[in-house]
């Protein structure tokens, strides 16, 4: 049994929210990271509470929150609307929805990342007239560069399998909002729908695999490269 026409289209929507919702979150994940190990400040403590606070909460509950936020009818949502910005039940939604759900996974795995460097080495080239954005990106960033892979892969994974949130903010809409998890989901409510989902889940965990492998291939190299130089 081959998946359908609507397990394909699943899977690119799945592919092209993860995507997306990794790719706006990094720059985002990589400095509130750096604030957390690096930086003392009034908040900080809060800070951290609301970045980890998408891992405690019922996904369903940030899903709704979202929705009070961003719906249609909510000030915020019909100003983004006003703007030609559409979020609730819409695919960017489900942008949104993926990249709140797996922003804390990336930014611990860069923060401890972080936390490993010597501030000693951060320090010498500021002493040396090196600018701070400059120390970061030639210092820190390439000795950080494997925990930032790493939480890559680990946002992009749980944007791929982000169901309740998702599900809560944007519907299920075939084609339009319905990602592999949703898919999976509405078989599993058909008689007989049981073997689609199976398809389905190997899908999933087919992409999961290869993007956890070339995670692995890409940090080794990356690791190659920085004891080599």
């Amino acid at each position: 049994m081959t998946p359908d026409a609507a397990a394909w289209d699943a899977l690119r929507l799945s592919l092209w929210v993860a995507f997306w919702a990794t790719l706006l979150a990094i720059p985002l994940a990589v400095w509130v990271a750096w604030l957390l190990a690096r930086k003392d400040f009034w908040g900080k403590a809060v800070l951290n509470a609301a970045v980890h606070l998408p891992l405690v909460l019922p996904p369903v509950v940030t899903g709704y929150l979202l929705l009070l936020a961003f719906g249609r009818t909510a000030p915020l949502g019909q100003a983004l609307n006003a703007l030609g910005i559409q979020l609730a039940f819409h695919w960017t939604g489900a942008v949104l929805a993926a990249m709140i759900m797996g922003f804390p996974l990336m930014v611990r795995a860069m923060r401890l990342a972080i936390e490993a460097v010597d501030p000693k080495l951060e320090d010498t080239a500021a002493t040396l007239g090196a600018p701070r954005g400059m120390v970061f990106f030639r210092v820190t960033l390439p000795l950080i560069l494997p925990g930032v892979l790493a939480g890559t892969v680990m946002g992009f994974a749980k944007a791929m399998g982000e169901f309740g949130a998702t599900i809560t903010f944007v519907a299920n809409i075939p084609g339009k909002t319905q990602t592999l998890p949703s898919a999976i989901w509405a078989a599993l409510q058909i008689p007989g729908g049981e073997r689609q989902a199976v398809m389905m889940v190997l899908m999933a965990s087919i992409v999961a695999i290869a993007a956890v492998l070339l995670a692995e291939l890409l940090a080794r190299r990356v690791a190659a490269r920085i004891a080599g130089a």
